[in-house]
């Protein structure tokens, strides 16, 4: 145990963000450079080292948190690396996008404040990098084998970095211009600089795996081939198929889902552009979704120069402390307030939108909208309540509904599915095509960043035991485990 007394002498700090007047007007992260190394060894401190560590289970990596905690407690950065990266890639990833299910399971959250676990975790990362600490592995020897992975996302990037480590020749595939997936162009600057995603592509690269952007599997390169040109494949396409809204109006312009209008943002920011094209700028802007990605889309068009930014929710604003049908180690729905709400902005929870109405050149100018209520277990309008808001900007950020489906992988690949239209696997991440597996939410549906990693990492073993018949690499989790965290 670090600090005997540390949950007891110490309150929980976090990280400071710069004021949201200043960071606005870039696209910088929006913490304070240097903010947390002052304080992370106290706030490691407070970890209690629990008997039984609840947050082990909150944690779909299984992370070793008291272990790195202790470590972090006592400065000794080289060694909290260590056990950080052995069950975890790419904390820098997960130190800044993952919600931390991890800290609603520790012991220490019962009664007070949790430990400031997803801050540690990215202050011991950020000190490797700094050290020097993050370097190549490569294989002592190759196997001869060769796998292909399809997507570029963490869980295709976890799990061509096991393989790599593993001794096989992985080849990772990627339908973008850029490698990184949702990493790359889904999330943006201002909660993860592109510049971590890079330096984690170099050391990949040179531990020996191989990277083919602008390359589409299904399209440009028939999936059947690509299987009998590599010994294994992994998909790890993702869940990119966005959930429509189709009302009336749905076809005005100035109306797009959150990943036509994420993308050229981050462009922007690559350089590969001067403005978007799908710009906020000037405009009243409206977010219909209310999580991490509708979060998203606000932060940007708040950057972007909008005139007004609302966002809507059909459920009911959570509650700021768990309900009865969540209790602790489970992951609460908690009301939460991202540095993009922070920002500015108006957030409207129990509502539907109805129609959209355009002007005469066809552009969205109205957002019609009525309250909603469950009743009798149903969710239904209630009377009178109609109302339009402005709205010359619109982004659909309701989710994904699975994997790509007009690219022509599933069927070419002969891949069956499950009830949920996700591509169907066994407890080894195989799916029914000898030597195809698939990891993350194209497998699992659409899901958490750590899960990605978890389930990236998972199906590496799967991958490596099929072509060697044996495998000394680790399996966190089953596609069957459900932790802590649902």
């Amino acid at each position: 145990m670090a600090d005997p007394k540390g949950f007891l002498t110490t309150g929980r700090e976090v990280a400071r963000t710069r004021p949201a007047g200043e960071r606005v007007k870039d696209w910088n992260e929006v913490y304070v450079p240097g903010s947390l190394l002052p304080i992370i060894s106290k706030q490691a401190g407070r970890c209690m080292d629990c008997g039984i560590p609840f947050c082990h289970n909150g944690c779909p990596l299984g992370n070793l948190i008291p272990e790195w905690n202790d470590y972090a407690y006592r400065e000794d950065w080289q060694a909290a690396s260590e056990r950080l990266h052995a069950t975890n890639n790419f904390p820098e990833f997960t130190g800044r996008l993952c919600p931390a299910p991890c800290e609603s399971a520790c012991v220490l959250g019962i009664n007070q404040p949790a430990v400031t676990i997803k801050n540690v975790e990215v202050t011991i990362i950020d000190k490797a990098w700094d050290s020097g600490d993050v370097t190549p592995q490569p294989p002592e020897r190759l196997s001869g084998k060769t796998v292909a992975v399809i997507g570029s996302g963490p869980a295709g990037l976890a799990a061509a970095q096991q393989l790599t480590r593993a001794g096989h020749t992985v080849a990772v595939y990627e339908r973008a211009d850029r490698i990184g997936g949702l990493l790359r162009y889904g999330i943006p600057e201002f909660k993860m600089e592109k510049r971590h995603i890079n330096r984690r592509i170099e050391q990949m690269r040179a531990e020996g795996t191989k990277f083919r952007t602008e390359v589409e599997i299904g399209r440009d390169i028939d999936a059947a081939k690509l299987r009998k040109r590599y010994d294994a494949v992994v998909i790890a396409a993702g869940a990119t198929t966005s959930r429509d809204l189709p009302v009336p109006g749905r076809g005005l312009k100035g109306i797009h889902f959150a990943m036509e209008y994420l993308p050229v943002a981050n462009k922007v920011q690559e350089g590969d552009l001067t403005v978007s094209p799908i710009s906020a700028e000037g405009k009243h802007v409206v977010v219909i979704g209310g999580g991490d990605t509708g979060a998203d889309c606000v932060g940007t068009a708040h950057r972007q120069g909008a005139a007004s930014v609302t966002q809507l929710e059909i459920m009911p604003k959570p509650g700021e402390e768990r309900n009865p049908g969540q209790p602790w180690p489970t992951f609460p729905m908690l009301y939460k307030v991202t540095s993009a709400h922070e920002e500015g902005g108006e957030r409207v929870y129990s509502v539907s939108t109805t129609h959209f109405e355009g002007d005469e050149d066809g552009n969205v100018q109205w957002l019609h909208l009525v309250e909603v209520e469950f009743t009798g277990g149903k969710l239904e309008q209630k009377p009178g309540t109609e109302r339009r808001i402005p709205a010359q900007l619109v982004t659909l950020a309701m989710g994904f509904t699975g994997t790509d489906r007009e690219n022509g992988l599933v069927e070419q690949f002969g891949l069956e599915l499950d009830e949920r239209g996700n591509i169907a696997r066994d407890g080894e991440y195989a799916t029914n095509v000898p030597g195809v597996f698939v990891a993350g939410d194209a497998g699992r549906g659409q899901s958490l960043i750590v899960w990605a990693i978890a389930e990236g990492r998972s199906a590496a073993r799967g991958v490596d035991r099929f072509l060697t018949g044996t495998s000394a690499l680790p399996a966190p989790v089953r596609p069957t485990d459900r932790a802590l965290t649902v």
